[in-house]
């Protein structure tokens, strides 16, 4: 199924994307598309049965927003210089286990919201991301079997980045992953059933038209289920976190003097197989 929320910030609604591309009303149904939602088979179910019975009210697209795919998302998970190709795009060594950080759940917007360049940045950047949204309680897994096992879903995900703020500016990388509306989600979450494997996935970003970022998931050091076993090993993931899995080359940071890093005007497009697609102007703020 394609889960999404719809409407005005703060007041979205929870949706559904059938398989001959309309825009159905879930909220008969549910209250939101969360955690809960992706914990409870029951309710994933009676949504399943009513998407195929065709019955679901049609909601008119046009002009509608599309908001973050997951609402209360209680945590958002980082997985750095996790593509061969991306750690050597910047010189560095691919890590010995994943590079793990967090990023506020109040920096996650929708896939075609504005995004604002912060105050006095110089080096803001695009990662297209495959985004994890866990699917029941993660501790101390003991395989990559059961990391894939605890997925509820999979969303398109860029993970917008300060290189200044997160590299020259000492401390943690969180300086620069955490600036306002610097993670926009979705347009959809796709449940896992509809993903058998999230190593095969063509990753795509264009600025301004430009196709910058070509990859596929299969680049990846850690894969998706590793990933969620490890994380698991130091802090608990619940129905609803979403882990960021990491992004392939073609970074702006990764490119040759001088960087093409995002300024005001910029146009940034997103897409990975089966995730849809998100485009985002950028602002100052």
């Amino acid at each position: 199924m394609k889960l999404l929320r719809v409407g005005p910030v703060g007041s979205e609604r929870p949706a559904l994307l059938d398989q001959d591309g309309t825009l159905r009303d879930l909220s008969g149904l549910i209250t939101d598309v969360d955690g809960a939602l992706l914990a409870d088979d029951s309710v994933l179910s009676r949504v399943r049965d009513a998407a195929g019975s065709g019955e679901l009210p049609v909601l008119d697209a046009e002009g509608l927003r599309i908001g973050s795919a997951v609402g209360r998302i209680g945590k958002v998970v980082g997985i750095g210089l996790n593509y061969h190709g991306h750690a050597a795009e910047v010189g560095a060594e691919a890590p010995a286990e994943p590079i793990v950080f967090l990023k506020a759940p109040d920096t996650v917007v929708g896939p075609d919201d504005t995004v604002l360049i912060p105050r006095t940045s110089v080096k803001t950047d695009w990662e297209a991301e495959l985004g994890v949204v866990i699917g029941a309680t993660a501790r101390y897994l003991a395989s990559p079997e059961e990391g894939l096992a605890h997925v509820g879903g999979y969303v398109l995900v860029n993970d917008v980045t300060e290189r200044a703020f997160q590299n020259e500016r000492g401390g943690t990388w969180d300086k620069g992953k955490n600036c306002e509306t610097f993670t926009p989600l979705g347009p959809w979450l796709v449940t896992a059933d509809e993903i058998p494997d999230p190593q095969v996935l063509d990753v795509k970003l264009w600025v301004n038209g430009e196709l910058k970022q070509d990859g596929n998931t299969s680049d990846q050091i850690f894969p998706v289920g590793e990933v969620v076993r490890y994380v698991s090993q130091f802090m608990t993931l619940y129905p609803g976190d979403v882990i960021v899995t990491g992004t392939p080359a073609g970074v702006a940071a990764g490119q040759p003097e001088p960087k093409p890093f995002l300024r005001a005007g910029d146009v940034v497009e997103v897409e990975i197989d089966g995730l849809g697609r998100q485009r985002q102007e950028f602002k100052d703020a």
